[in-house]
């Protein structure tokens, strides 16, 4: 009997570890990390909240304090003047949408909010010592921020808004979370503010936008190899993968900015072209745009053709003019004003100037610069590359006119002739200069003369209409390609 008794103690115990060993392995499950967030299922509703203001009213307040009362414009370059939200009776609250996510990892402990889903006119960079962030404040939630203890002004030349550090912005401390930040039961469809790269200004930085048919830069995409580079994982990169976006439309182009600690830092760029939907930002010192994705999934190139300038060395060239020889050859003719082209150089340079400023004004002048005649059916699929430089540019007014005519008769009047323009696309499309002369580019893209036949010439037409231009061109060479 002692021995059965025995036996059924040794038994139940047995049973128990079992039992003990069962409950542990699923508790050590149930604690088991990683990456697989998900947005908490709790049940709540809409906070009931009053005195909620707008994005727009807190950077009216931090320009007032930057530049007085009245003023509506924030000095993005102020980063010693704040706005702090003292502690009263009545809570204050401002409210925004999320646009950022640090699912990915390329934001941390910062939500980046705008004032609409569509459409947003300003945004802001919440600052939060949380981390992660994406799995309740995911992009589309509005949020509720209580303002009261907390403070505005410039970091990094952004607008952010923080616990108060001196004359700075801090991160708001974790365990007051709950206290400052209430979540709202919208959640809304975010669309991208279409914004051109031309376009960027620092009120529209904590915006969502779309920048359409760009690539990134061939340089970057490529290694030696001729093998893709990725996002972030070169030896170069060390807090930042810093990469080129180019505009296929007008040659303009924006740093993309992609965390060394993204989960897809080392994917391979896309080759492409297409559209990218990016928050636009500034660089850790302020001095330049940047664009940051959420997700790869923010890039869609769908066009695998890419915009790259055409490598001359391709093509074999039929006619060029450097001018060194100055305008020998060429034909100049003025029919307004006197004020005509001439032949110009400068440290080795060389070229054919056409400017109406003199003297301090500007002077009415219609200038024409007329090449040698040129055999169009000695060969086939004609393209003409020129090389210009500007100064002093009026943005949106464009002096110089490419042309070209078939029954033009040299030494009379070109205007009685028969001309068509050419290349104004490209010519439009070169990037203005509004200082002194220190670019020179070619015209991003061939331009076509196949069509032409029979003997022909080429002109270049200086115009200041009506002396409203006082741009100045230097064309310092003209060549004329063919495949």
């Amino acid at each position: 009997m002692l021995e059965q008794n025995k036996f059924n103690k040794m038994k139940t115990l047995k049973i128990n570890k079992i039992i003990l060993l069962l409950i542990g392995f699923v508790v050590f499950n149930g604690c088991v990390q990683d990456d697989d967030f998900s947005t908490p299922n709790l049940s709540f509703e809409e906070p009931n909240l009053e005195n909620v203001r707008t994005l727009g009213s807190l950077a009216g307040d931090l320009a007032q304090e930057q530049n007085g009362f009245g003023s509506e414009e924030v000095d993005y370059s102020n980063e010693s003047d704040i706005v702090p939200y003292i502690f009263n009776d009545d809570d204050e609250y401002v409210s925004g949408y999320v646009v950022s996510s640090d699912e990915g990892g390329n934001y941390f402990e910062e939500i980046i909010l705008q004032d609409k889903p569509e459409n947003p006119t300003i945004g802001i960079k919440l600052l939060i010592d949380v981390n992660p962030l994406f799995t309740k404040y995911e992009v589309g939630r509005k949020i509720y921020v209580k303002i009261n203890g907390l403070a505005v002004g410039i970091s990094n030349g952004v607008l952010v808004l923080g616990s108060p550090a001196g004359s700075g912005v801090d991160k708001i401390p974790s365990q007051f979370e709950n206290e400052f930040i209430e979540r709202s039961t919208e959640v809304a469809t975010i669309v991208p503010l279409p914004l051109n790269i031309s376009d960027f200004t620092e009120d529209k930085t904590n915006l969502m936008i779309t920048l359409s048919d760009v690539q990134f830069n061939r340089n970057e995409v490529f290694d030696t190899e001729n093998n893709l580079n990725t996002y972030a994982s070169s030896e170069l990169d060390q807090f930042d993968g810093e990469r080129t976006l180019e505009s296929c439309a007008t040659g303009g182009d924006v740093i993309f900015s992609t965390s060394t600690f993204a989960d897809f830092k080392g994917l391979a760029l896309p080759s492409g072209q297409g559209n990218v939907n990016a928050v636009l930002s500034r660089t850790f010192e302020g001095d330049d745009f940047i664009v940051a994705i959420n997700t790869p999934e923010d890039i869609t190139f769908n066009n695998p053709e890419r915009c790259d300038p055409v490598d001359i060395s391709d093509f074999t060239i039929v006619f060029e003019e450097d001018f060194t020889d100055g305008l020998t050859g060429w034909e100049v003719f003025n029919t307004v004003g006197t004020r005509s082209w001439f032949a110009a150089s400068f440290d080795g340079e060389f070229y054919a100037r056409g400017s109406a400023f003199v003297s301090g004004s500007t002077v009415q002048m219609v200038s024409w610069l007329i090449s040698p005649s040129f055999d169009f059916d000695a060969q086939a699929g004609e393209q003409m590359v020129l090389q210009i430089a500007d100064a002093f540019s009026d943005a949106g007014e464009e002096p110089l006119t490419a042309l070209y005519s078939n029954d033009y008769v040299l030494g009379t009047d070109p205007s009685t002739a028969t001309w068509t323009e050419v290349g104004s696309d490209q010519i439009e499309a070169l990037p203005i200069n509004t200082g002194f002369f220190d670019n020179e580019y070619d015209s991003t893209d061939l331009i076509d003369l196949s069509a032409v036949t029979g003997t022909g010439f080429i002109a270049f037409v200086f115009d200041s209409n009506n002396a409203t231009i006082s741009s100045t061109r230097d064309l310092g060479n003209v060549k004329i390609v063919t495949p």
